[in-house]
């Protein structure tokens, strides 16, 4: 496995420090810059590189280190400065752990992990060299084949970091699917779980019993052809298609933890007086009683919730899309990710949410309806979709099998239910009344549904909603 290590400071750490860091495999170490400089690369010889540094991240969102590293990081605001070492290279790790205490050391702060930050020792590396890898562009990038990406962490969360999101990009822009190798125990950030592109790209969790599977699905997987695919027939049984099922991702204990699942889209028309994330916020507040905690364009999220600072950063980059994660503060975990895009007819915002609740802990499931109602009469919502799931209170992903979400409510903006002719969107199959929401002249509808985690059969009433929403 490659190690990831973070140095973690309350000041940034300055040129000097950095150097000090790099010098950690001596003076004969060459240096380089990619990522339009923001990432340093410590070299070998013959120019491959053995450690790639990214820049310092000011982070001023409490509760980020805990949930990604398990760390506890300097009061906020702190520095967070990550090195990785390069894959199969002996000692790199140590040159990595080096650098991070270094930067530490000389900046006041802590490194994470510690066993692989003990020592401010010079690593010897006469002779350490780096394989070639036509992935060397992409410093995240293990393995490269003519169909998949593949990127090996070892760290308690794999979290979509400014490079791993690269790594998606650049598999994306190659036609290349993206695998992520992780050891057992290790989680998903959300943000990595719904950014996750289909087949070929999955999360490989190494597993003693059976090698390796699929953390999402528990399929087991052997590498083949390029990458990683499923195992069919292990035993040569010819009329046997199925494809077997790890036994750790079948190891399940009921912890009686729920999450609140809130998935919506708002559109806007342009207009320079538009303010972004104020749907987000409004959703936020009245499911926790207080806004977000902070945001950015990668996780950790270090900047604090600002709906003003995050329009300006959406309208620089248009017409592109631009995506964002939202986190809560430690007390109520949640995490949010929002597409903004820029459409014909305006700004479209996608929203992806999620609250956890513990033992003894009420969703506010009573605040849903009344939520549901000022997204839309002020944030011209489209669709919403309500679930709750039995799932952990973090909201990690983690790798054996949590039961699906079911549906609490559908949601219908107003100008969706116009669109539908007739009185359809009124009267429905459903055993439920909607509710209407705004105006009686410009009505928009919450379809109930029973919303029990232990019954799937709410699926089926959504189905059915949908197919006569649509006149099938």
């Amino acid at each position: 496995m490659t190690k990831d290590v973070i140095a973690l400071t309350p000041r940034m750490p300055d040129a000097w420090t950095v150097l000090a860091g790099l010098l950690s495999g001596g003076p004969d170490k060459l240096l380089d810059t990619t990522g339009e400089g923001a990432v340093v690369q410590l070299l070998d010889e013959q120019a491959r590189p053995l450690v790639s540094v990214e820049a310092p991240l000011l982070v001023q969102v409490p509760g980020e280190a805990e949930r990604l590293l398990g760390a506890t990081p300097p009061r906020v605001p702190y520095w967070w400065t990550e090195a990785r070492a390069t894959t199969g290279v002996p000692d790199a790790e140590k040159l990595a752990g080096t650098f991070a205490a270094r930067v530490a050391h000389l900046a006041d702060g802590t490194a994470w992990p510690r066993e692989a930050t003990r020592s401010l020792a010079v690593v010897e590396t006469a002779g350490i060299t780096a394989a070639p890898t036509p992935a060397a562009a992409q410093p995240a990038v293990d393995v490269l084949t003519e169909k998949v990406a593949v990127v090996i962490m070892d760290r308690p969360v794999v979290a979509m970091t400014a490079w791993l999101s690269d790594a998606f990009r650049a598999a994306a822009e190659s036609n290349r699917g993206l695998q992520i190798v992780t050891p057992a125990g290790t989680t998903l950030s959300p943000a990595v779980r719904g950014n996750l592109p289909g087949w070929p790209s999955r999360w490989v969790v190494q597993d003693e019993r059976d090698g390796y599977y699929d953390g999402l699905t528990g399929a087991v997987l052997r590498w083949q052809e390029g990458m990683f695919a499923t195992v069919v027939n292990p035993e040569g049984i010819e009329d046997d298609p199925r494809t077997p099922v790890a036994s750790s991702y079948q190891e399940v204990s009921a912890t009686g933890d729920l999450q609140l699942a809130v998935t919506f889209r708002a559109a806007h028309p342009a207009d320079q007086r538009l303010v972004l994330g104020g749907a987000l916020e409004t959703v936020w507040r009245e499911l926790t009683g207080e806004p977000p905690a902070g945001w950015g364009t990668a996780e950790p999220a270090n900047l604090p919730w600002s709906p003003g600072r995050l329009t300006d950063l959406a309208y620089s980059r248009a017409p592109e899309p631009t995506w964002f994660v939202v986190v809560g503060s430690p007390e109520r975990p949640g995490l949010a990710t929002l597409k903004v895009t820029r459409t014909k007819s305006g700004v479209e915002e996608e929203v992806t949410l999620a609250f956890g609740y513990g033992p003894g802990e009420e969703p506010p499931l009573d605040a849903l309806p009344r939520m549901a109602e000022t997204l839309v009469t002020r944030h011209r919502l489209k669709s919403m979709l309500l679930q709750l799931r039995r799932a952990r209170r973090d909201l990690a992903v983690p790798a054996y099998f949590e039961g699906p979400g079911v549906p609490l409510a559908f949601v219908l903006g107003a100008e969706e239910v116009r669109a539908i002719p007739d009185d359809r969107a009124r009267r429905t199959p459903l055993s439920a009344e909607p509710v209407r929401l705004g105006p009686k002249a410009r009505p928009a509808y919450y379809y109930p549904m029973p919303g029990d985690p232990s019954d799937l059969s709410g699926w089926a009433e959504f189905e059915r909603l949908v197919r006569h929403l649509k006149g099938e």
